[in-house]
């Protein structure tokens, strides 16, 4: 113990500038405790399309292991799709409308007790005040009885036309959902829940899980939610990254890994947005990031724009502000950005050190989209919303020399957490309802 102690000091004392900014290593309680029964439950509600409309979409199918529980996209299908990952494309017989309007966001860490506020925008909060504990766009119609922020996140991808539910051409979830009937007995959340029930093997687990489960119809939507929220909590925990072992001292980073740790946490200031042993501060920032596919819009509204937190908020303050992501396992979870545009780790960092140029002369062919016949770039066409989102940059350029891009990917690829990427309890071979596992070809 000595010895390791002696280690750190060491480690810590090499880089004498930074050494205050670095953050002490990650322990147990800064998680969620999880129950591996739970999650091993929550693992094939995770994988079964069971949830979605109709039943070919699944949770993994935007959010799968081997693309870093990501797609591997700029922006994809959910409903509507054939295949996985960048081979992803449209049906033929169920064309999608659109595409997803946003980048698929990681799934690392989110059972961390510090991840409070979820999705790009922030619409998805722990609040106290609320009857729920959680604030949604939901507001008052949340339901009470999802154990954590996490678990209620994982609710909403199934109310999406385009990520799970469908059109209500299709299917009663999404006839449901268009008529705005969510909770309740009826609802959409009951329907899917019945769905559930319905299978012999799922309800066994939830009886042997839950107390107050004793028949099939005791089953809620929250139940489903909560067993889904444990296992993803548990199979993404991201600790043991070549970071935290130089964080414990296990470890000292040499070569381009040590001067990118320089860069990161000296002039370039990345580390006053990603802080933390999580790499983030779980805020909002306007930072030029291009504006590629549908856009984020409400029904009665016809534009390819996304306002990121404007939306949530109202403050012109927030207007084209995205969270600020975690960078944990950042190396295989491109597309980056709230909108996939940037393909390469590299080509990412410059523009976002230059936010107004990276805009500007943005290249196109650094997205990954699958063919579908929509106007992806009308936003980055149109010169005066250009100039909008480069007039709301909220950070200074930052000067970097392409060597110093160079370590800064080196050390970034020091948050690689192999435990983490290849999952706890792995894809599953098969689901309860017997539907199709999303899998790579």
């Amino acid at each position: 113990m000595k010895a390791l102690v002696l280690f750190a000091i060491a480690a810590f004392s090499a880089f004498p500038a930074i050494a205050q900014d670095l953050p002490q290593p990650l322990q147990d309680n800064d998680f969620i405790a999880v129950n591996l029964d739970e999650a091993k439950l929550g693992q094939l509600l995770f994988y079964d399309p069971i949830l979605s409309g109709n039943k070919e979409t699944a949770c993994a199918t935007c959010h799968h292991p081997a693309f870093g529980t990501s797609d591997g996209v700029s922006l994809s299908f959910g409903d509507g799709g054939i295949g996985l990952g960048p081979k992803r494309i449209p049906d033929p017989k169920n064309m999608p409308e659109e595409r997803i309007p946003r980048n698929s966001p990681v799934l690392f860490n989110l059972g961390a007790h510090e991840f409070t506020v979820l999705f790009h925008d922030g619409r998805l909060e722990a609040d106290p005040s609320t009857p729920s504990g959680i604030r949604t766009p939901m507001g008052d119609d949340m339901l009470a009885g999802f154990t954590s922020i996490l678990s209620a996140q994982t609710m909403f991808p199934v109310l999406s036309r385009d990520e799970m539910a469908g059109s209500f051409k299709e299917n009663e979830i999404g006839r449901l959902i268009r008529q705005g009937i969510i909770t309740g007995e009826g609802g959409a959340w009951d329907v899917l829940s019945m769905r559930v029930a319905e299978i012999p093997e799922y309800v066994d687990q939830f009886r042997a899980l839950y107390p107050h489960i004793t028949d099939p119809e005791d089953i809620a939507f929250t139940d489903i939610s909560n067993a889904i929220a444990a296992f993803v909590a548990h199979e993404w925990r991201s600790d043991t990254a070549s970071f935290d072992a130089h964080l414990s001292g296990e470890t000292l980073f040499q070569g381009k890994e040590r001067a990118g740790l320089e860069v990161f946490y000296g002039d370039a200031g990345c580390a006053s947005c990603h802080m933390g042993a999580f790499l983030t501060d779980h805020k909002f920032h306007a930072m030029g990031a291009p504006q590629i596919g549908p856009g984020k819009s409400a029904t009665f509204e016809d534009h390819h724009r996304d306002d990121g937190r404007f939306r949530v908020t109202g403050l012109e303050a927030d207007r084209y502000a995205f969270r600020t992501p975690s960078l944990r396992n950042i190396a295989l979870s491109a597309p980056y950005g709230h909108a996939g545009a940037h393909a390469e780790l590299e080509d990412f960092i410059r523009a976002h050190a230059d936010p107004v140029k990276g805009l500007t002369e943005y290249d196109r062919t650094q997205t990954v989209l699958p063919d579908h016949d929509s106007a992806d770039f009308k936003v980055m066409d149109d010169p005066e919303q250009v100039r909008a989102i480069s007039e709301a940059v909220s950070h200074a350029r930052v000067a970097l020399e392409e060597s110093e891009i160079a370590a800064l990917v080196a050390f970034l690829q020091t948050m690689t957490d192999p435990v983490s990427i290849a999952g706890r309890l792995g894809v599953p071979t098969s689901v309860p309802s017997g539907l199709t596992v999303p899998n790579p070809d």
